[in-house]
């Protein structure tokens, strides 16, 4: 993640107050049935189910608990000691956590007998019911920062059980594929692979490992497993990125899953994993340089020609320099080194970057202004004109890249995307695409992912600075 995740703080919800800890009240005795959705997309083939699992043992129905650990972070790379101001919170609406909760129950329900979840074939889209498909890293790892986003962790919480079962599910993917390999997994045409890229399994499972290694303390051998694991994944990552930095494999909005795959080697990096600064680097420009700010205009090709794709990747790739470059700034007008903390070269070489760095954080304070501004126009948040995983993906990294580099207009777009988020959410709890990712599954974790962005703020309240800013 363009952070410190895809992926991925302190998790916190309350309905008119950001205090303490609180816990969702549990909306209903009997969960919904997580079979065919409301909305249902068009059947592609009619061809058989791929695997036919048992319904998973009966899981608990509490509400799902809510802390302010700020070890919680799902993305948290990007977050990680940025300080923020505690105006900066704001509220989720009661109906809004009434939504994530439905959601929550159908998901959980959704879990397979072997600790994982899957998208499905996008051979066989027309298939909703989560037990008839096999399970797959990408959108195991994709729920499982869900849940963890969502207040549980290793130890405690309603949904602790089935976090626990996701992640020996992805270990065990990592551990039992070949170090040379490109991906972890066997399984070839799922969704998330066609749509996003060929190893997006590997990038979000290497999101979620890190995002969780914080929690492995106090289980010496459980956290050697997740961080061998971290360094395996990072290795196959790097080995898939192309000369201009984006991955190989790229999928119909490849754009998206080297987007996530430069937050996956942040994310690993700020855990102690050591990573190709290079390759960093290439990713990061290869994701701005979608965005010209000069003319306006947007590089659609790797985007399946869709302006909301690479906006939201450029915004995500740009947020954490821009971020740095305020702090920078903030701090050299404290000192009297300058009169402003307009972001320009000037006022950063005053404040003591050299110029080559001082350019780099205004071309990313410009791309990040002009790319958050097109990503919330109507016109482009429309997408390709209808809901499919790709735009829940895409408003998932707009809403963080807003955090991340403190864009103070971040709560006017959670309000507006959380309505639209009601407004499309099915009747049994889920979400589901009208176009290219379908499954109810990777698009209830997307969901549940944006409308709690909040929780990952929390951890931002404190007086954390980053040490090149100090």
């Amino acid at each position: 993640m363009k952070s410190n995740n895809l992926i991925i703080a302190g998790l916190l919800f309350a309905a008119g107050t950001v205090v303490g800890s609180i816990e969702l009240t549990e909306i209903s005795k009997t969960k919904p049935t997580p079979s065919v959705t409301q909305n249902p997309a068009p059947v592609v083939t009619a061809q058989p189910t791929e695997s036919e699992e048992k319904k998973p043992e009966e899981k608990s129905k509490t509400s799902p608990e809510f802390t302010n650990d700020p070890k919680h972070c799902v993305f948290k790379t990007a977050f990680e000691g940025e300080g923020l101001d505690k105006d900066f919170f704001h509220p989720i609406p009661q109906k809004v956590m009434t939504s994530m909760q439905k959601g929550l129950e159908w998901i959980d329900d959704a879990q397979q007998n072997d600790g994982g979840w899957g998208a499905g074939s996008n051979r066989n889209q027309g298939i909703k019911d989560p037990h008839a498909v096999k399970s797959d890293p990408a959108t195991t790892a994709m729920v499982a920062m869900a849940l963890q986003r969502c207040g549980n962790n290793l130890q405690q919480g309603s949904h602790s059980k089935q976090l626990n079962k996701a992640l020996e599910f992805l270990l065990e993917a990592v551990e039992n594929t070949p170090r040379n390999s490109s991906n972890i997994t066997t399984l070839t045409y799922t969704q998330p692979q066609s749509k996003l890229g060929q190893n997006i399994d590997v990038v979000l499972t290497s999101q979620f490992l890190s995002n969780i290694l914080s929690e492995t303390e106090n289980d010496p051998a459980l956290k050697n497993r997740v961080t061998q694991a971290i360094q395996k994944c990072v290795a196959m990552i790097e080995n898939n990125h192309n000369a201009d930095g984006s991955l190989k494999g790229s999928g119909w909005a490849g754009v998206l899953q080297s987007s996530f795959a430069t937050s996956a080697l942040e994310s690993a990096q700020s855990n102690g994993i050591t990573v190709n600064e290079e390759v960093i680097e290439k990713s990061r420009d290869f994701q701005k340089g979608n965005m010209d700010v000069k003319t306006n205009s947007v590089a659609t090709e790797s985007a399946a020609g869709v302006v909301l794709y690479s906006v939201s990747g450029s915004a995500r790739a740009s947020a954490k320099e821009t971020r740095e470059a305020k702090e920078i700034l903030k701090k050299a007008k404290k000192e009297g080194k300058i009169q402003s903390e307009d972001v320009t070269v000037s006022n950063l070489k005053n404040a003591g970057l050299p110029e080559s760095t001082a350019l780099k954080y205004e071309t990313a304070y410009q791309v990040n202004k002009s790319a958050q501004k097109l990503a919330q126009d109507d016109n482009v948040i429309s997408g390709f004109g209808n809901n499919g995983g790709e735009e829940f993906l895409s408003y998932l990294q707009t809403g963080e890249g807003m955090i991340i580099s403190k864009d103070d207009t971040w709560q006017n777009w959670y309000d507006k995307t959380s309505a639209r988020m009601l407004q499309i959410q099915n009747n049994d709890g889920s979400w589901s695409g009208h176009h290219c990712i379908t499954s109810p599954v990777f698009c209830t974790a997307t969901c549940l992912l944006i409308l709690s962005v909040n929780n990952d703020i929390n951890k931002l309240t404190g007086n954390y600075v980053k040490k090149n800013i100090d």
